[in-house]
């Protein structure tokens, strides 16, 4: 059944992806290997940035289910009528089969209609107005502001002007209907950062923590890993949902001390009522811990590498190791319990694949990796060329535009192959044609001075920034 779908006007990207995810976790999206996608389609005259999409559900629970948990969905309802005027409207609704209607509108229900406008504030005044121009409407029930049993909106886009960011507006719409479920967005202040008691220089902020979580499919029973683990906040957001939890992270004093026993990775789950993680490893990406033998233990990885922005890379070894100016050595006894081991710079390009090949082992099938990857834009345009693996299908990428220079993407990869030492050996080669055909910054990890290239070199020889002047458009896109 075609339900309306309406956004939060943010994170653009972000949207479908995540309604797809949840409609697969749900039951509603197909099997995990397989290509079924949901159906979409924009209401008429509306601009593909809309937050107004109808999207096929194969019930209403799974539609009530995705909009309880989803982050970005600010509700799903049941359309009665759409139009571009009240004569429309009516005519539309009137024409609604019955026996959809009929249930809600008894004499012994209550119910509530709320308005909403997008892109410009309705006055308490104006709401009246619109409440009394569906009298044509047979409610037969009683009003309940309150703990209504059912409740209904009406939902009107109009011409709010050119100047303000949102996609424009072709033509006057009015959507009413039968709510069937709403976003629960009050646990984003609940997770806000600032008021996380253990946090570190690259703590992902809650509300892509949550979105991150809800495209690995975190849910009671399955187990939700985090090879760069830091502060925790990834994992704090697949609790919250029910998982079970695991981290790394190669510097020890953050898995093991923090800031003091009372203000730590563990610490943040504490202030939320969360059950802790199975564990947390002092563990390097490069050199897995694991077992020669062991596959297949997590449901999904979910993390944000380190690429050299706000933290670089570090791997095990030490310059002088790595260089074979120094032979390994065995730290003694006595010298262990403090001990922090050398490590060296991570190249962005080495770090994702070995996090590709680590997944491809240790996911179940069907499983998923999430994971953030970099990318340096050029105006309006960021390259599009990401890596890839044998045993993953790439299933959604989610662009979120930084600066102008850079922006991050939220890639989305689900295995559907096992691991064997053939495909370990395509993996091998197609990560070496990556590397030779992508930007030198990848290797060399050179981000950092690119994403911070002072302004006057964006200026032309007569010193106007007309370059960083066009980059911010009158409709902001995916930069909301």
């Amino acid at each position: 059944m075609w339900y309306l779908c309406v956004f939060y006007h943010r994170l653009l990207d972000y949207r479908k992806p995540e309604v797809e995810a949840l409609a697969e976790l749900f039951g509603g999206g197909g099997s995990p290997s397989s290509h079924h996608r949901l159906r979409w389609k924009l209401p008429e005259h509306h601009h593909p940035d809309s937050p107004f999409h109808f999207v096929d559900l194969p019930s209403e629970h799974i539609a009530r289910s995705i909009a309880n948990r989803s982050i970005l969905v600010k509700g799903i309802y049941e359309v009665w009528g759409e139009g571009s005027s009240y004569e429309e409207l009516e005519e539309a609704i009137s024409c609604y089969p019955e026996e959809r209607k009929s249930p809600y509108l008894v004499a012994g229900a209550t119910f509530k209609v709320n308005i909403d406008s997008f892109g410009k504030a309705v006055s308490s005044g104006v709401q009246q107005e619109r409440i009394q121009r569906l009298a044509f409407i047979p409610f037969k029930g009683r009003v309940n502001l309150r703990n209504p049993q059912h409740k209904f909106c009406l939902m009107e886009t109009d011409d709010y002007g050119s100047n303000n960011g949102l996609p424009p507006v072709v033509q006057k719409t009015i959507f009413f209907g039968r709510e069937v479920g709403t976003a629960v967005r009050k646990l984003l202040p609940m997770y806000q950062l600032k008021s996380r008691k253990y946090l570190g220089p690259t703590a992902m902020d809650a509300e892509m923590a949550f979105l991150m979580a809800n495209q690995g499919l975190a849910a009671p029973g399955k187990l939700v890993y985090d090879p760069f683990v830091g502060t925790g906040s990834i994992l704090v957001a697949a609790a919250h949902f029910g998982a079970m939890t695991m981290g790394a992270d190669i510097d020890i004093r953050v898995v093991r001390d923090g800031r003091g026993p009372d203000c730590n990775v563990w610490s943040n789950f504490k202030q939320y009522g969360l059950p802790e993680p199975i564990s947390l490893i002092r563990a390097d990406n490069n050199l897995p811990p694991w077992h020669a033998g062991l596959q297949e233990v997590f449901d999904a990885i979910i993390c944000d590498p380190p690429y050299g922005v706000r933290a670089g890379g570090r791997k095990s070894g030490g310059r002088k190791l790595l260089k074979g100016a120094v032979e390994p050595y065995t730290v003694p006894d006595d010298k262990r319990a403090g001990h922090i081991p050398s490590t060296a710079p991570y190249s962005l390009v080495e770090c994702v694949h070995d996090l590709l090949d680590v997944a491809a082992k240790m996911l179940v099938m069907g499983g998923r990796l999430v994971f953030f990857y970099p990318l340096l834009r050029e105006g309006e345009v960021a390259e599009t060329e990401y890596p890839e693996h044998p045993c993953f299908r790439l299933v959604a990428s989610c662009e979120q535009i930084l600066s102008f220079w850079y922006s991050r993407v939220l890639l989305t990869m689900v295995k559907i192959a096992s691991y064997t030492e053939a495909i370990a050996e395509t993996a091998r080669k197609m990560h070496l044609d990556f590397k030779e055909n992508h930007l030198k910054w990848l290797e060399e990890g050179n981000l950092h001075s690119a994403v911070f290239m002072p302004i006057d070199l964006l200026s032309d020889s007569s010193g106007d920034s007309k370059l960083w002047k066009e980059s911010k458009p009158k409709y902001r896109g995916k930069y909301v």
